[in-house]
């Protein structure tokens, strides 16, 4: 079974994470086939706007804790990441795609991490409402300068502030009210408001539709390379990682030390 499906209807390409009975937690294997859906997404002759949502009870819960947090501090240390090589393959493909098309994430349930991650990545955000949101690389003990950087370029600075120092969540209701989602759904109907919007975007010439798109992108991405070259060094090895990742598999209150 495929951890990441597309397909297409009409104008519309769907990208599906499927991963339920992990709440779509993100491994390296969703990472190198989201990149190949979005692939597809750029190849497709017809579509000429892509919705990106998760199958089951929330859009992405984050990392996969056992999987990438857990790995073993030598090989951690030899990657220079939390991540694999193949868990950086999905976001070259956005932000490198030749044609550049609008991507709508249609959010549920929880958008945590590297699933907060996939959802400012894309062009414009529809959340249910009651989605929590939160960026774990803080509490987890790794690097939340990305996030920061994200929301600031949204003219989010306090709120980035505030919830990339306190590690805290926030619901979808708050997000619409500051203006870091473009539209709010009642509970359930994510996906039907995500494509009334598609419908909106498709009226539109496409060509004009993605200059938008790609030079929002190629904005996004200067705040990246600069996000990570300002970024504190070695937190993926600190002992307070390894002891948080620790904590959340065992199911218990982390003790940090500063180190």
């Amino acid at each position: 079974m495929a951890l990441v499906d597309y397909h297409s209807k009409g104008k519309i390409g769907y990208i599906t994470l499927n991963r339920p009975e992990k709440l779509n937690a993100f491994s390296d294997a969703v990472s190198a086939e989201l990149a190949d859906a979005l692939h597809s997404l750029n190849d497709d002759n017809i579509a000429e706007v892509g919705i990106l949502s998760g199958n089951g009870r929330a859009f992405c819960s984050g990392a996969d804790v056992k999987q990438r947090q857990l790995r073993p501090k030598e090989e951690i240390e030899k990657l220079g990441q939390v991540a694999g090589r193949e868990g950086a393959l999905w976001a070259p493909a956005i932000f490198r795609a030749s044609k550049s098309k609008p991507l709508i994430a249609a959010v549920h349930g929880y958008a945590y991490g590297v699933g907060l991650k996939m959802a400012l990545y894309s062009d414009l955000l529809v959340a249910s409402k009651g989605c929590k949101f939160q960026v774990t690389e803080v509490p987890r003990g790794i690097n939340g300068v990305p996030f920061w950087t994200m929301l600031c370029q949204l003219g989010l600075g306090a709120f980035a502030n505030d919830v990339c120092i306190t590690g805290r969540t926030w619901l979808a209701e708050e997000a619409f009210e500051i203006g870091m989602v473009n539209r709010l759904a009642e509970p359930g109907k994510h996906m039907e408001e995500a494509e009334s919007l598609a419908a909106a975007i498709i009226e539109n010439p496409p060509l004009a539709v993605r200059a938008v798109v790609e030079a929002r992108r190629r904005a996004l991405e200067e705040g990246e390379v600069k996000s990570y070259g300002i970024r504190p060094r070695g937190l993926h090895l600190s002992e307070d990682f390894r002891e948080s990742a620790r904590a959340f598999v065992e199911k218990r209150k982390p003790e940090f030390h500063g180190r």
